[in-house]
Formats: C-alpha cells, sequence, structure tokens
C-alpha cells in the first residue's frame, strides 16, 4: 500500500505526464508555442490532485477524473498567465512568465487558448457534462471576480480583513471548491453532498490563500518558483498588510516609505515578526483548515482520510 506522499507523487506525475500529452497543435506558433511553454512548468498541482483524491473518495471513474483535473489545472495556469500581466510578474512555476518571455499580447492569447482547451475535455465527458461545464464556469467567473477584487483593492488603505476575506474565497476558493465538488457531481451525489464538498474546499483555499501570503515573505525564492514581495510591492492589500496598517498605521508607513530599499523585505520580514503579525496570520490560515476538516465530517459515507491528509500536506507546505 503506497503512503499518502507517494499517492500525491503519483498523481502529480500522471497529471503532468497528461498535461504534455494534449494534442496542441503546431501551427499557429504564435499562439501555441507559448501554451507548450506554460504547461511545461513545474507547478505544485494541487487543484488536480485535489480532483483525484475527492473522485477516490466517490469512487469516480478514474479517466472522467483526469478530464477534470487537467481542466482545472488549465483554468488554474490561464489564471495565471493573465494575472502575471496584471501584477507584473516576471516568473512563474520556475521559469519566465509568458508576458515575460514573449509579450503581453502574446500572453493574453495564450492565456485564452489554455482555456478553450478546458472547455473542449468538460464538453467530452460522457456523463453530466452539463452540469460540470456550469459548476466549472461558476468558478471561472467567481476567480475572475476575485481578481478584480484584488485590481480594485491595490492601495486602497480603507480594505478591511473582512474584505480581503471575500476577495480570497472567489480568486482562491472557488477553485478549490469546484476541484472537491466536481467529481461529486460527476457520480450524481446530492446537492448538500456537493455543496459540503464546496466549501470544504474553500475553506481549504482560504487557509492554502493565508498561507501563501506568509509564504510570499518568509518563504524560498527558488522553492516558490517566483519572486518574493511582489505583492507588497505592487501595493495588494494582503492579510498581515491590512493587520500592519490598521494595528501600527504610522510604524507601518515609515517602513514602506522607501520601496527601493534594498533593506526592505528584510524589515518587513522582521516587523511582522516581532509585531505578533506573523502569528496572527498563521493562527488565521489554521482556522480555516479546521473549519476544512470539520466540514469533511459532515459527509456520510466516503473514506476521508485522504482527503485528510491533503488539508495537513496543504497546511505544512514550504512552498
Amino acid at each position: 500500500m503506497p503512503s499518502f506522499n507517494e499517492l500525491v507523487l503519483f498523481i502529480r506525475k500522471e497529471v503532468n505526464q497528461d498535461l504534455r500529452r494534449l494534442p496542441i497543435p503546431e501551427k499557429p506558433a504564435y499562439l501555441y508555442d507559448p501554451i507548450r511553454f506554460t504547461l511545461r512548468g513545474t507547478g505544485k498541482r494541487f487543484r488536480p490532485i485535489l480532483v483525484h483524491l475527492s473522485g477516490r473518495a466517490n469512487n469516480a471513474d478514474p479517466d472522467s477524473l483526469m478530464k477534470i483535473a487537467l481542466a482545472v489545472e488549465l483554468l488554474h495556469n490561464f489564471t495565471l498567465v493573465h494575472d502575471d500581466i496584471m501584477d507584473n510578474d516576471d516568473t512563474r512555476h520556475g521559469q519566465p512568465a509568458i508576458h515575460f518571455k514573449w509579450d503581453d499580447s502574446t500572453a493574453i492569447l495564450a492565456g485564452d487558448g489554455i482555456n478553450a482547451i478546458a472547455q473542449i475535455l468538460l464538453s467530452g465527458l460522457p456523463y453530466r457534462s452539463n452540469a460540470i461545464c456550469r459548476s466549472f464556469n461558476q468558478a471561472t467567473l467567481e476567480v475572475c471576480e476575485g481578481q478584480a477584487y484584488d485590481k480594485e483593492f491595490e492601495n486602497d488603505l480603507s480594505i478591511t480583513e473582512n474584505q480581503y476575506l471575500e476577495m480570497i474565497e472567489k480568486k482562491t476558493g472557488s477553485l478549490l471548491g469546484a476541484s472537491a465538488n466536481l467529481p461529486a457531481i460527476l457520480i450524481g451525489a446530492d446537492p448538500e453532498v456537493i455543496s459540503y464538498f464546496d466549501q470544504f474546499g474553500r475553506a481549504l483555499g482560504n487557509g492554502f490563500q493565508i498561507h501563501d501570503d506568509l509564504l510570499e515573505i518568509y518563504g524560498n525564492v527558488d522553492d516558490m518558483g517566483k519572486s518574493l514581495g511582489s505583492d507588497i510591492a505592487e501595493g495588494k492589500q494582503t492579510m498581515m498588510v491590512i493587520k500592519a496598517r490598521n494595528k501600527f498605521k504610522k510604524e507601518w508607513e515609515n517602513l514602506i516609505s522607501d520601496p527601493n530599499s534594498p533593506e526592505l523585505m528584510s524589515e518587513i520580514r522582521n516587523f511582522f515578526q516581532d509585531n505578533g503579525i506573523k502569528e496572527e496570520t498563521k493562527a488565521m490560515a489554521k482556522s480555516y483548515f479546521d473549519s476544512a476538516r470539520d466540514i469533511l465530517d459532515k459527509i456520510n459515507g466516503i473514506d476521508k482520510n485522504e482527503l485528510i491528509d491533503f488539508v495537513n500536506l496543504v497546511e505544512n507546505r514550504t512552498y
């Protein structure tokens, strides 16, 4: 019997292989070369892994699960390609961002193409494809809403913690909710069960994003595969920034008054640590991970062990 970590590695390997096997045409190269480049990235594949684990808990058809898993990962990459343009990030998944390697126009078109490929995969499902596509597209729209809020919130010093939480539930939680609930839709589960899987994924997603904000400050740039501190440089309102602004307004304003200081990131790390903001944020992330576990307890008739192991994996990740 393989360990859970071995199972995760196996699923990630299978997803990566199937991403590379997608029948991407050669021409026009302007469209398809950047798409191939994007799908060669070394992403964590947490979302397709969750699709498979949720599907295993629901005894869903493995071939259909893989199509859903690939579609979810394609959607995630579609949003990242566009987000990197909007957020001026030049690194993604350990390689240059598409707009940085090519240009903005190429990246916009590549993202559109990736989303279209995801739709084609889902439309080919033999069962309940309409319901699955509807839920998938609802999640896509929510991700777009979340990104819109994220952009609206930039440099807005009035944003509250509750507004931030609403934003991340849409931007991150909605897709993890879909990753958890689409396999339940696939097997025709009761609406209440589908809702529980969605709530589970959203709670996991909120914890994931808050933890990701911590890693964006305290992580290792090589492990993260992207530049650190870019959110603060772009004026984004993360949970730690909101806490710092609300509790230590003058000190925080003084700290970030020179964005070009070579010591700024080190000073920000120390500020969050010394003022208890790091620990408060970690406790908030933990509360969402605990909520995800509690929601799983409401679902009867499934083996929850792998999903609980997955929550633990996400909670303790370092990249």
